[in-house]
């Protein structure tokens, strides 16, 4: 019975009086009165300086035939069930599958690309003030807006720090400037490429303060990107085709001067009827016809060669084209007001239960 009855008075002690709570909160409420409406001008103030960025997207579907096609569609069908076949495919050259594309898009090279790219920022008609035109490198590095709390922290530094001025120097993938390395990161957070594993649906974003700039870049980019790709696709054939093409004009050039023997031969000795004369002349067209055979067969080639560059040249279908957004995709200002409120408010409520000794039951404390 003794038992019972300490254990009956530790859970009334460990209850949690909800009506407490309620009561404590209420008769606190000037302090919600002071405190949202400060959580809500600072989060206007923090909101109201972030720039403006909008975004533009490209949707591109690269089209392979014969056993790619297959291949391709196989090895999408076994990726949504999380299974990569690889090279299990037989695909012989294919080696950039479209999975891959994200991977060539975050790479170094293919990034500082991008840095020599013009873009033109509009400028306000009615103010008068003209369109400027930059690379893309010189708009990341001074030609975007920034929060005035960035602006600040730069003006104070540069008075009372060293200003350390970095020398214009080419680009170096392998040893990139500490500038270089920012506006490759801006790069990697404001251009991104995404791949469907079912579809193989090419989807590339562009994020951008400047609408036209975005759409601009995110054209540039998918061009740059097809452009890589058939290349790799079409390397190997590009070089069989530079091979037979300077084969066929050696034997073209054998062909010719066999022929002009021939023909220079055969005049010179057109009323001769001696033998050796005309052993001679049977011989050089029996060169010449051998000539001419080998650069039949070889002209047949680059014929081949150059169909193959064109079949292994990847088509792409674009599916959604670059377009200047019209609505900016962010910042989100509403929202984050909302957030800045619930946080003060759930603050405050915290300091509230702390101050009338409420959390402990919430906690599970004694």
């Amino acid at each position: 019975m003794e038992e019972n009855k300490n254990i009956e008075m530790v859970e009334e002690e460990s209850s949690i009086d909800f009506g407490k709570i309620f009561k404590d909160v209420l008769r606190h409420k000037w302090l919600y009165a002071k405190v949202l409406p400060v959580a809500f001008i600072l989060a206007a103030i923090y909101a109201l300086g972030l720039p403006n960025f909008y975004n533009c997207k490209v949707m591109l579907s690269p089209e392979m035939g014969g056993s790619k096609a297959s291949a391709g569609s196989l090895a999408s069908l076994a990726s949504s069930f999380g299974v990569n076949l690889g090279s299990a495919m037989g695909n012989g050259t294919e080696a950039l599958f479209p999975t891959l594309y994200p991977d060539l898009m975050n790479s170094v090279d293919f990034k500082t690309s991008l840095f020599d790219v013009p873009v033109t920022i509009e400028g306000n008609k009615e103010k008068g003030e003209a369109d400027q035109t930059m690379t893309y490198y010189d708009y990341l590095s001074k030609g975007q807006k920034a929060p005035w709390w960035s602006e600040a922290k730069k003006a104070i530094f540069s008075v009372f720090g060293s200003k350390e001025e970095e020398e214009v120097k080419k680009v170096d993938p392998f040893r990139l400037t500490k500038e270089q390395d920012l506006i490759v990161k801006a790069i990697d957070k404001n251009v991104v490429c995404d791949v469907d594993k079912k579809t193989m649906v090419i989807t590339i974003s562009v994020t951008d303060q400047d609408a036209v700039i975005a759409a601009c870049m995110a054209d540039t980019v998918k061009t740059r990107l097809q452009k890589f790709i058939t290349d790799y696709r079409t390397s190997k054939a590009r070089v069989d085709l530079e091979y037979n093409k300077k084969i066929a004009a050696e034997t073209k050039a054998r062909y010719d001067r066999a022929r002009r023997l021939y023909a220079e031969y055969a005049d010179a000795n057109q009323d001769v009827i001696l033998e050796s004369v005309r052993q001679k002349i049977t011989d050089l067209e029996n060169e010449m016809q051998l000539q001419y055979n080998a650069y039949q067969q070889v002209a047949a080639q680059l014929l081949a060669a150059e169909a193959k560059v064109q079949q292994e040249t990847p088509a792409f279908t674009t599916l959604q084209s670059a377009t200047v957004p019209v609505l900016k995709a962010g910042p989100k200002r509403a929202q984050m007001c909302l957030v800045f409120l619930f946080l003060a408010f759930l603050g405050t409520t915290a300091w509230i239960l702390y101050k009338e000794d409420d959390l402990k039951p919430l906690l599970g404390l004694s």
